[in-house]
């Protein structure tokens, strides 16, 4: 199972570590210690930018924003078919869908809570593992 620092789940989230910070302060999401860091278990930081992201989205003030065709993220969801396989990744404000093969989704290693970058051309998205 995956897991990140403060640091890399603000990254993922789109704020600022001192945001990310507060937020595991009020215990918005779960964290732990390992050493002196502050750690946040991949499923559960993949639930709370679920949240996060479906608040922005009822937040009529949320800023428009351009993005380019590189959305890094985190795994949200995968469903395995017998061939094909359906991956969601939350990027920020932005949840992205991919379909491919099952063979892919094994190879990458993709699970709820792993780290990816969607790559959108026209209407394909190519899923990296970060």
């Amino acid at each position: 199972m995956d897991s990140y620092t403060i640091g890399q789940a603000a990254r993922l989230l789109g704020v600022s570590v001192d945001t990310a910070r507060r937020w595991a302060d009020a215990e918005r999401f779960p964290t732990r210690r390992e050493g002196a860091r502050r750690m946040v278990d991949g499923p559960d930081l993949a639930a709370f930018c679920v949240q996060v992201a479906r608040e922005g989205a009822e937040d009529e003030e949320a800023p428009a924003t351009s993005a380019r065709n590189a959305f890094p993220g985190i795994v949200t969801a995968v469903k395995l078919g017998t061939v094909d396989a359906q991956v969601e990744i939350q990027a920020g404000p932005h949840r992205v869908v991919s379909l491919l093969t099952r063979e892919a989704v094994e190879e990458l290693g993709l699970v709820v809570g792993a780290r990816a970058v969607a790559r959108v051309k026209a209407t394909s998205v190519f899923v990296d593992r970060a």
